[in-house]
């Protein structure tokens, strides 16, 4: 019969190296700590010591039981953190983003599981459309969307704003939207509306319809963009997220704007369901240092200031 408690005392025998330190350890006699080890030889039929006297060393099959047994009790922990939906610093959180977001939101979840290491992150990179499906599916508990869709099984409320950027190769010398123009436009999924939006609120009298623009290319990986603008190819416009974490930075210049545009990053989650406070804090945290970073305390927009998040989650 399956014992866990066997697994438990033999992982100790192997760590101590002592029949004598694990009986102290484990406030067992030292004959309960060899019973154990027999049964659990038992079980699974394999010797797992090699005995020479007080000393021994482990069987190969010993090497494989003590790998199994850490990765038994490593499971076991982080289900037991999993049912904990109060903590705010344990359990799994299931997450997916579109890269624009990912690229700094991912890694921030790293140092944060570092912090805290009852966590756990999974984390998906993907498109809108497919973020939703996910989410809908049960596969995520929540998702980050650049835009909100309408469906009765879910619920999408916003989260953040990000700055968009118009971001020009670094010996580009133009200011008019002629010469944005006549340099051509570098595309990804979400690059048509994210250039519509800023160029309609900064080229006012001038911008009529990016399809007025020539298109120099197209990638689906947001992250890769820039490296054709560092190239001279073209201009785009992306969030400061993508901005900043981009191996061209310095290779490209970001123009000056009159006018401020944001990118709205959106939670989505499925409708009436109870999220874990973990994502509340890991969410919150994230969002507070992007406000700092980018604001101070004192300058972020109206509308950045006004988004309730604990009433999302």
């Amino acid at each position: 019969m399956f014992n866990a408690q066997y697994f438990r005392t033999f992982i100790t025998l192997v760590e101590t190296g002592s029949f004598t330190h694990t009986a102290r350890k484990l406030e067992m006699t030292q004959p309960g700590v060899s019973q154990h080890i027999r049964k659990l030889e038992q079980y699974l039929g394999r010797s797992l010591l090699n005995r020479q006297g007080r000393k021994f060393s482990l069987t190969a099959a010993g090497r494989r039981c003590y790998d199994y047994s850490i990765k038994l009790f490593a499971e076991h922990t982080q289900f037991m953190h999993s049912l904990d939906d109060d903590s705010p610093d344990s359990g799994e959180c299931r997450v997916a983003s579109p890269s624009s977001v990912g690229l700094m939101f991912y890694p921030f979840t790293l140092g944060y599981q570092q912090q805290h290491p009852g966590l756990t992150v999974s984390y998906s990179f993907a498109f809108n459309s497919e973020i939703v499906q996910d989410v809908l599916a049960g596969r995520f508990d929540l998702g980050i969307v650049t835009e909100p869709v309408k469906h009765p099984d879910l619920n999408f409320e916003l989260w953040h704003q990000e700055p968009l950027c118009l971001v020009v190769p670094a010996d580009f010398a133009g200011n008019s939207l002629n010469e944005l123009m006549a340099l051509g436009f570098m595309n990804y999924a979400d690059g048509v509306n994210n250039a519509s939006a800023l160029l309609r609120e900064n080229f006012s009298g001038e911008f009529r319809s990016m399809s007025h623009f020539p298109q120099q290319g197209f990638t689906n990986d947001i992250g890769m963009v820039l490296d054709a603008v560092a190239r001279g190819l073209g201009f785009t416009v992306v969030s400061r997220t993508v901005l900043e974490t981009s191996p061209w930075q310095r290779q490209v210049r970001e123009m000056p704007l009159t006018e401020a545009v944001y990118e709205n990053l959106y939670i989505v989650t499925r409708d009436n369901a109870e999220v874990p406070r973990r994502y509340e804090q890991l969410l919150g945290e994230f969002r507070l240092q992007r406000r700092n970073t980018l604001y101070g305390y004192a300058d972020a927009p109206e509308s950045f200031d006004n988004m309730d998040f604990d009433s999302m989650v």
